[in-house]
């Protein structure tokens, strides 16, 4: 039987792992697909070599500066080359069937918002997205005749095995974190973490931001938000378990004791798969999971006092308004000044629950209006502002 593909694709943050690991999944898979827009970050180079090989209709790089370079390497292809922020959001904007939102950070919210406006299957990516304005997002898909896919495993492993009919028999959706290159570290060695140290995933191939995320845990916490939203679940029957292996990527626990997983290799074409061919099945040659091997299993509760912003996250959720966008935001700055060795690693964590203290107790939590990406901004300026203060008084200590 033959299996009812999205024709029409964009794929927003193309040049990053999750975007290479889509292409490289229609190569794998050979789908065929009309590319209708690719957008990158900074690598002029990487997204040139994307472009020249799927013919986007545009090819749109956020840097402007990179501007010319594109052009140049694009020069008689063919393909529109565009720049800036509105560009990638107008981009996302274009008439597909299906867009991999896969833009890191706060900046994917717009373009990611501008897809769902259109009606498409959003394949997302973005965690910034839903945690700091999911509810907003998940409306406008509906509104607009679109949806709303997960593609992080996590996400993708509920989604998977999560039957919408029997929600209100779930006792609680799980999810597993491999615990990072810290999982076995002492307070002490954390506190002397180097960004080096830090961005070394035990089985992920991630960027930066991303694997400093995975090593605070900070990525489980806006998780739990993500998933509290996508399946509308209340704080309290979201929880994470260390899983080192990688292998059970999430699990839902009915009321009837019965626990549902989902395993696979730490492969992020699964999870992309899923999504491209949602409701159907992909057939690629994906690498297969053999338990005889890689097993076995374990699993432990995740130690809140070393990785405190697993409690931050669900604080922010149950706060609501603003908080998990300044979570969010308060993070992004904290790890870019870890990255840049202007604070500790522990510091990073430390920042964020100031941060949140601070714009509480002056009210800066409480939505600005109706439009949530105004709000949002709003609610993210503040707290990057607020977050420079305490990363410059960590600074001076």
């Amino acid at each position: 039987m033959a299996l009812n593909l999205p024709r029409r694709v964009s794929v927003l943050g193309s040049t990053g792992s999750v975007g290479v690991s889509t292409l490289d999944l229609f190569d794998k898979a050979g789908v065929e697909v009309e590319m209708v827009a690719l957008t990158g970050g900074r690598n002029v180079e990487r997204l040139a070599e994307q472009a020249l090989r799927w013919r986007p209709q545009i090819a749109v790089i956020e840097s402007e500066a990179a501007l010319p370079e594109l052009r140049e390497r694009l020069k008689g292809s063919g393909v529109e080359a565009a720049a800036g922020a509105a560009a990638v959001a107008e981009a996302a904007s274009a008439e597909v069937q299906w867009v991999m939102s896969a833009i890191v950070g706060f900046a994917g919210l717009a373009p990611t918002l501008s897809a769902a406006r259109a009606g498409a299957v959003v394949a997302l990516a973005n965690k910034e997205s839903l945690v700091c304005a999911g509810p907003a997002l998940l409306r406008t898909a509906k509104l607009a005749g679109g949806a709303v896919v997960p593609v992080d495993s996590e996400h993708s492993a509920i989604f998977q095995v999560l039957d919408p009919t029997l929600a209100q028999h779930v006792e609680r959706l799980i999810l597993t974190a491999s615990g990072g290159p810290f999982r076995c570290a002492s307070l002490e060695a954390m506190r002397a973490a180097t960004p080096e140290q830090a961005l070394a995933h035990p089985n992920w191939s991630m960027g930066a931001k991303i694997s400093i995320d995975s090593a605070t845990m900070m990525n489980k916490g806006l998780e739990v938000i993500e998933a509290a939203y996508l399946f509308a679940m209340p704080p309290e029957r979201v929880s994470v378990l260390i899983h080192p292996q990688s292998i059970v990527h999430s699990m839902v626990e009915y009321r009837d004791g019965s626990t549902l997983a989902q395993l696979g290799p730490a492969d992020m074409r699964a999870p992309i798969a899923c999504a491209f061919a949602w409701p159907d099945r992909l057939p690629w040659p994906a690498p297969k999971l053999d338990l005889v091997r890689d097993g076995p299993l374990s699993f432990e509760e995740p130690d809140l006092d070393r990785f405190p912003a697993l409690a931050l996250a669900k604080q922010a959720l149950v706060m609501g308004g603003g908080a998990p966008a300044a979570l969010n935001a308060a993070n992004e700055a904290a790890v870019g000044a870890f990255l840049d060795r202007k604070i500790g690693f522990l510091d990073i964590a430390a920042t964020v629950a100031e941060t949140l203290e601070r714009m509480e107790r002056t009210g800066a939590l409480t939505p600005s209006g109706e439009d949530a990406l105004e709000s949002a901004r709003l609610t993210d300026a503040t707290a990057r502002h607020v977050a420079a203060e305490v990363i410059a008084g960590l600074g001076r200590l």
